[in-house]
């Protein structure tokens, strides 16, 4: 029988190529949105092209009471979850001072009590069995903000403090349930056209861009080897380092670059969609608008999926060295 996976905000951008890199391997797929139309096409596809069982079920995350109905219809329909990933977000391109506390509160409940929701229906049924993996998907923006971006920034800052302190609980009670966090860069994703924008420009991701492949791939990664967390990309790497070293410099930075650098010369439309309270109904897929733009393939996550292989090596390379230098004392004794 196939491991079973929950991928919350499969019906379009990260989700959506989440439930296809699973399904590729051979996981039955529970798809979890808030548009049914986009889930059930989805699914229909997963079948047709991976063979697999795709289970869709609009959810909207921000509730807890229907996401632990979700857990209980895919558990009743498909069987034990093994993986659960959460990804589903949502954000405003906005300075604080154009925010509502509404748009606060909706942003939060999406973004943050979206994953506690499905950490907390996942993690329930997961300790009775003793065995489970739960994926949570956070960002570089989760170590280093930036303008623009104060909800997602502050709802990825929150994710990871909730599961740094879960994790600490899974140790104590010595459950066999693997956490895990997959940082990610910026992504050609769906949401630069759909989140609300206050801005007057279209957004834009900050180069580098990579492919939503390129996270799905890290996400898969992480829910089966046993990595603390995952940073995907070297940006990624970068933005967190640097604000360990210099955290002032990159305020004033991000003070004078962080506006035009997510933001296009492409005006908003003035019937632009936004996603924050409803669904936006379409036929989006993982991708974005720029394609062009975008890496297909990282470097940095090539290390980390093969840090043995490559530490192996680096040994060898080293012994070579060694060797070497070895050789060449002794002939210089000898001369």
């Amino acid at each position: 029988m196939n491991k079973i996976v929950v991928v919350t905000g499969a019906g379009a951008g990260v989700g959506r190529a989440v439930v296809e890199e699973f399904a590729r391997h051979g996981y039955d797929v529970a798809l979890l949105s808030r548009d049914m139309a986009r889930l059930e096409r989805t699914a229909a596809e997963l079948q047709r092209v991976h063979g697999v069982r795709a289970l869709a079920i609009p959810t909207d995350v921000a509730d807890a009471d229907k996401v632990e109905e979700a857990a209980a219809r895919i558990e009743a329909e498909l069987g034990p979850i093994d993986v659960w990933v959460n990804v589903a977000m949502a954000t405003v391109f906005a300075p604080v001072s154009k925010l509502t506390a509404q748009e606060f509160e909706r942003g939060t409940k999406v973004t943050y009590l979206g994953q506690v929701h499905g950490t907390m229906a996942a993690l329930s049924r997961m300790r009775t069995r003793n065995r489970g993996t739960i994926v949570n998907v956070g960002s570089a923006l989760a170590y280093r903000s930036v303008p623009l971006q104060s909800i997602y920034c502050a709802a990825k800052f929150a994710v990871r403090g909730f599961t740094d302190a879960l994790r600490s609980e899974i140790i104590h009670d010595r459950l066999n349930v693997h956490l895990t966090l997959v940082d990610l860069p910026a992504l050609n994703t769906p949401q630069f056209d759909w989140a609300l924008n206050k801005m007057g420009k279209k957004a834009k991701p900050v180069a580098p861009i990579f492919q939503p492949e390129v996270a799905a791939r890290a996400i898969y990664f992480a829910a089966t080897h046993k990595r603390r967390e995952v940073w995907v990309g070297f940006p990624t790497v970068k933005a967190i380092l640097a604000n360990y070293i210099a955290p002032g410099l990159l305020d004033r930075y991000l003070a004078k670059a962080g506006y035009e650098g997510q933001l296009s010369d492409e005006p908003v439309a003035p019937d632009a969609p936004s996603n924050l309270f409803d669904p936006v109904p379409g036929d989006y897929g993982s991708h974005g608008r720029f394609d062009s733009e975008s890496k297909s393939a990282s470097l940095e996550m090539f290390a980390v999926r093969h840090r043995g292989v490559l530490c192996a090596l680096g040994a060898l390379a080293g012994i070579g060295i060694a060797g070497g230098i070895g050789l060449l004392i002794r002939k210089n004794r000898g001369a």
